[in-house]
């Protein structure tokens, strides 16, 4: 059974992270990839630009950004597959995201989406 575990990608790894992916479309500025230690950047099941932009990170278009990015998703199939094929293959995996807000971020609608698809395996 896979865990998953959201972490800012700007925060120091720990061993304890276990497969590490990046869920953001851009790079993390001022981040080198050895200092990220990202095992997977899954860009192609980031938002897109239009959505990331219209949402803006404020907290009254929190709804319709988690609407639309699971619309989005679902447009997705084959690359979030692809995704999920790969974390299955490990035990914890911690979906790492470079906003500042913690809760409300695409790395918390993409665990809540890739955890339902997870939980399919199991039944």
């Amino acid at each position: 059974m896979t865990k998953l575990e959201i972490r800012r990608v700007y925060e120091t790894p720990s061993d304890d992270d276990g497969f590490r992916v990046l869920v953001d479309r851009l790079w993390p500025r001022g981040l080198t990839k050895d200092k990220a230690r990202v095992d997977l950047w899954a860009k192609e099941i980031a938002p897109s630009d239009e959505l990331r932009k219209a949402f803006g990170h404020e907290a009254d278009r929190w709804d319709d950004f988690r609407e639309r990015y699971e619309a989005e998703l679902r447009d997705k199939d084959e690359a979030v597959e692809r995704v999920v094929e790969e974390l299955r293959k490990h035990r914890r995996v911690t979906l790492l995201y470079g906003a500042r807000e913690e809760r409300c971020n695409n790395a918390a609608v993409l665990s809540d989406y890739l955890g339902r698809r997870l939980a399919k395996d199991r039944r």
